[in-house]
C-alpha cells in the first residue's frame, strides 16, 4: 500500500526512497522534483509582482504562475499515481500461471499495467517540459535578483522531465508503442532546448554583473 507522500515530511520520504521497497521510486522522486521546479518559479513569479521596481514583468509572470501554481498542486498526486502504476506492475507478476488461460491472462495483465506504468511518468514529463517552457521568459522578465532561482527551477525540471522519461521507456520495454516513444523522443528535444535557451539568459545576465 503506497503511503500518500503528501502526508510525509521530507525526511520520511527520502527515508522511504531510500529502502529496498521498490516505491517510492525514481518515478516519484521525479515527481516531487517537479513540484520543487513548479514552486521555485512561482516564487520568482511572486518576487517579481511584489515589487513596483520589476512592473514590466508583471504580466509575464502573472501568465507564467497562472500555468506553474495547478502544475505545483498536482505534483504530489502524480508522484503517488506513479508508485501506485508501479505496485500494479508487481502484482500483475505474482498473478497464477498453472495453465494457458491464466497465463495469458496473466500476460494481458502485465501488458496492461507496464502501459499504465509508462503513462503515470510521462504524465511527469509531459508537465516539467511545460515549467521549463515558461522558464526562457521568466529569466528574461522577471527579477533579475531571483535569476538563479529560475536556473535551478530550470535544472529541476529538466532533470524531473528526463528522469521521467527513463521510467516510460523502461516499461514500455515489452510494448511496442512506436507512438509512445515518438512521444518521447519529442518532449527530450524540447526540453534540452528549452534548458539551453533558460540558462543561456542566465549566464548571460550573471555575465553582465561582473
Amino acid at each position: 500500500m503506497v503511503e500518500d507522500f503528501g502526508r510525509m515530511t521530507v525526511k520520511q520520504f527520502q527515508t522511504a526512497l531510500s529502502s529496498s521497497s521498490p516505491t517510492p521510486g525514481g518515478g516519484s522522486a521525479s515527481g516531487l522534483v517537479l513540484g520543487n521546479a513548479a514552486a521555485l518559479t512561482c516564487m520568482v513569479c511572486d518576487l517579481t509582482t511584489s515589487n513596483p521596481k520589476w512592473k514590466d514583468g508583471w504580466a509575464a509572470a502573472e501568465k507564467i504562475q497562472s500555468i506553474a501554481i495547478p502544475i505545483l498542486l498536482d505534483s504530489i498526486e502524480l508522484a503517488n499515481a506513479d508508485s501506485l502504476a508501479f505496485e500494479d506492475v508487481m502484482k500483475s507478476w505474482k498473478l497464477p500461471k498453472n495453465n494457458k488461460e491464466e497465463e495469458e491472462l496473466r500476460k494481458e495483465k502485465i501488458e496492461e499495467a507496464s502501459l499504465n506504468a509508462a503513462l503515470a511518468p510521462l504524465e511527469i514529463a509531459i508537465k516539467s517540459a511545460e515549467i521549463l517552457e515558461l522558464l526562457p521568459e521568466l529569466a528574461e522578465k522577471g527579477n533579475p535578483n531571483a535569476i538563479t532561482d529560475v536556473a535551478v527551477a530550470a535544472l529541476l525540471s529538466h532533470a524531473s522531465s528526463r528522469g521521467a522519461l527513463y521510467n516510460v521507456r523502461i516499461n514500455l520495454l515489452d510494448l511496442e508503442r512506436p507512438d509512445l516513444n515518438k512521444k518521447i523522443n519529442k518532449i527530450n528535444t524540447q526540453i534540452d532546448s528549452n534548458l539551453e535557451k533558460t540558462l543561456s539568459i542566465v549566464e548571460k545576465s550573471l555575465n553582465s554583473v561582473d
